[in-house]
């Protein structure tokens, strides 16, 4: 049975929030931000964290690491030829980075990593890719390398092309490890006096509610290398509203809220080491993602080479404003059940 040929637009709400107020070396202004969501308070919350990085100083952002992944698993007959290989592929690296060089002139190979299991070989490629979030070009580089080893190696045999270590689009301790995309953090100082205008809050109850709910509450729950509030619902906003795999939504979900107090002033924190994003590629062709884009600075033109960059900083940007204002709503009793009960119900009324 064939799928249909004919394709459709799904129509989601979209707004913007801010601007959000941001100090990056690829980021320094305001800059609005679109979030596609169908979960309407989403919009006003994060908005209120935005006009907060205003008053505050701004939120200040950097990129600590940034890679694409794809792994492969070959496997021998025995563990011993297995390990043989695996440290001969070792040695391998400049070979391995001109086959790569062959297939992209954007795609890096920059590490690898590699985990044997019996006799089979998961070898984890991880790339630079340039504006691209990488995905396709990741997995083609991949698979010239995979042939490649295939040929130099006669005792190995394919098994796949993706092997799972990646990981693509599921939950993982390595990711969390290693990263998958950019590994972003976001900072901001919020004084007590902010806190109270802002926040209706405090700065201690912010805290106590962070080590409570999010880091507690988290190895309760048994969460992978997780403890955050909703990094989720803000990321996957972003990812619509800008042509992204939404897909990527699970492992960029993984990332810690941090929290403490200095100097009388709340310090706040939001760490995502798998924020995955492109600003080329499939989904980008839409009109509504090109003037999204182009709002943000991301066009193709802007800054080549560093917009996916300037992209993942404002992401996770809008993640700190949408974070700190929940966990704000949630020191308050009734306010976070309040305003999902007014928002939605006026929307769906509407």
């Amino acid at each position: 049975m064939r799928p249909h040929t004919d394709s459709q637009i799904a129509s989601i709400p979209m707004q913007l929030v801010g601007p959000v107020e941001i100090i990056s070396e690829e980021v320094t202004g305001r800059v609005s931000v679109p979030l596609a969501t169908f979960e309407s308070p989403l919009w006003p919350s994060t908005h209120r964290g935005a006009l907060l990085s205003q008053t505050a100083g701004g939120i200040r952002a950097v990129i600590v690491d940034d890679r694409m992944t794809r792994s492969i698993l070959v496997e021998t007959n025995t563990a011993t030829d297995t390990y043989r290989i695996y440290l001969a592929i070792q040695q391998q690296k400049t070979a391995m980075q001109q086959i790569v060089g062959k297939s992209s002139r954007f795609a890096k190979l920059i590490d690898m990593h590699a985990q044997l299991v019996g006799s089979m070989l998961y070898l984890r490629f991880e790339f630079l890719t340039g504006d691209a979030s990488g995905h396709n070009m990741a997995t083609i580089a991949s698979d010239n390398l995979l042939q490649w080893l295939l040929q130099q190696y006669p005792a190995l045999r394919y098994v796949t092309i993706s092997g799972n270590f990646c990981t693509d689009k599921k939950v993982s301790a390595v990711n969390g490890i290693l990263g998958r995309g950019k590994n972003v953090i976001a900072e901001i100082t919020v004084s007590r006096a902010h806190c109270t205008r802002f926040l209706r809050t405090t700065p201690e109850k912010i805290i106590e509610l962070n080590i409570k709910k999010n880091l507690v509450g988290s190895i309760v729950a048994g969460g992978t290398r997780s403890a955050n509030a909703h990094y989720a619902n803000i990321l996957l906003g972003f990812y619509l509203a800008t042509g992204q795999d939404a897909a990527n939504l699970i492992e960029g979900s993984q990332g810690i809220t941090f929290a403490e107090l200095r100097e009388d002033a709340l310090y706040f924190s939001v760490t995502l080491p798998n924020v995955i994003v492109g600003t080329v590629g499939n989904g980008k062709t839409f009109d509504f993602v090109k003037r999204n884009l182009s709002l943000m600075g991301c066009d193709a033109e802007a800054m080549p080479g560093y917009n996916a960059r300037r992209l993942a900083i404002i992401a996770t940007a809008a993640v700190l404003c949408g974070e700190i204002s929940l966990l704000a709503a949630q020191t308050n009793v009734g306010e976070l059940t309040r305003s999902h009960v007014v928002l939605e119900r006026k929307r769906n009324e509407a």
